[in-house]
């Protein structure tokens, strides 16, 4: 799980580097935008699935083969695809989609963000670890994405409409 902190983008590149990943995505508004999108973030063993069923279904399909899946979980789900739970105190609309995927399969969650080092210097990568049922409800998410700001709240893209209203 990396939310817009840091380059969320290196995060999936550097791990696509050494073992597939299938990372979810939203196609962007601007149709001219897609290609820039799938060739910036289709490196080496990175595999994109749009935010759809079928890239739902090939999330669960890469973790059924045991391989790593990125989600940023502070994306504002669509209607009826989340939960109102606090962020920062304020109720966010939040996905559920990490948590089932996490209880469905069982899978290792992981929250991981690519700080950016001062003048252009390069990025270092953070992973941490959550117990199992961490991220059991839309509150326990929020809460572990809290914790992972608190640790640099610089890197947060705090302009992201996190409390926009579905």
């Amino acid at each position: 799980l990396t939310p817009h902190m840091g380059c969320f983008e290196i995060t999936s590149i550097f791990y696509g580097a050494h073992y597939p990943i299938t990372v979810l995505f939203r196609q962007p508004k601007r149709k001219w935008l897609s290609t820039l999108i799938l060739k910036g973030r289709s490196h080496n063993q990175v595999h994109l699935a749009p935010a759809n069923t079928n890239g739902v279904r090939k999330l669960l399909q890469a973790l059924k083969r045991g391989e790593a899946i990125g989600i940023l979980p502070d994306q504002i789900p669509a209607k009826g695809e989340g939960e109102w739970a606090p962020f920062f105190g304020k109720p966010a609309y939040t996905m559920l989609l990490a948590s089932k995927l996490a209880e469905k399969t069982g899978a290792t969650v992981i929250m991981a963000y690519g700080e950016r080092l001062p003048d252009g210097t390069g990025f270092e990568i953070h992973l941490t670890e959550l117990p199992e049922g961490a991220i059991a409800s839309p509150a326990l998410l929020n809460k572990a994405i809290e914790k992972q700001i608190a640790q640099n709240p610089t890197q947060y893209l705090w302009s992201y409409p996190r409390y926009k209203v579905r």
